[in-house]
């Protein structure tokens, strides 16, 4: 994705609200530093994945998964993260309709299933084209999908964050979870690449 802020736009105005924050005293540099380092602690798509993975050999955790996706991850010690609670909805592809997540207004995104946000979703670009002309992004992103596949849109918000259970891969029913987990980038739980 091209256009709209750039890393290091971004990188300037993070620095400058912490800069205002320290400097009238509301928040101290190595608090701010402990806070953010702590928030992002255990982050990391390999988490997804491993939802993911369960949800693909265990029929009953994929049930639970699509009807509340925030106690389901919590079976397995996990949350969608941020500074407050939010709820986990998970969306399923199928042959029929392929999901993908964008947050329209920022960048609200499940960091602690998915990692840090890939700097395209922060993007002005992803953030209004996805919503506008899904099938033409998902291109860009190398995702050709069959005509007769509705593409749906799903935006995060600061209560509700997103996250896409991908169709599992042919092939791969002699995997075992460690393994299938191993078969999903993070961009297939944004819903931005197929398996």
């Amino acid at each position: 994705m091209t256009g709209g802020h750039t890393d290091a736009d971004i990188s300037r105005r993070v620095r400058r609200l912490e800069t205002l924050l320290e400097d009238r005293g509301i928040v101290a540099g190595a608090a701010l530093d402990e806070t953010l380092d702590a928030f992002l602690s255990g982050a990391s798509p390999a988490n997804g994945a491993r939802v993911v993975a369960r949800a693909w050999t265990d029929a009953d955790f994929r049930t639970r998964l699509l009807a509340d996706g925030t106690s389901a991850v919590a079976e397995l010690g996990l949350s969608a993260g941020g500074v407050q609670p939010q709820r986990l909805r998970v969306v399923e592809n199928t042959p029929d309709t392929h999901n993908v997540v964008v947050c329209t207004l920022c960048s609200c995104y499940p960091v602690r299933l998915l990692g840090p946000s890939p700097s395209w979703y922060k993007s002005e670009a992803y953030r209004s084209r996805v919503v506008r002309e899904p099938r033409a992004v998902l291109e860009e992103f190398g995702v050709r999908l069959p005509d007769a596949t509705r593409i749906t849109v799903w935006d995060s918000t600061s209560e509700t964050r997103y996250m896409v259970l991908p169709m599992r891969p042919s092939g791969t029913s002699h995997l075992d979870e460690p393994a299938l987990a191993r078969l999903v980038p993070r961009n297939a739980l944004i819903g931005t690449a197929v398996l």
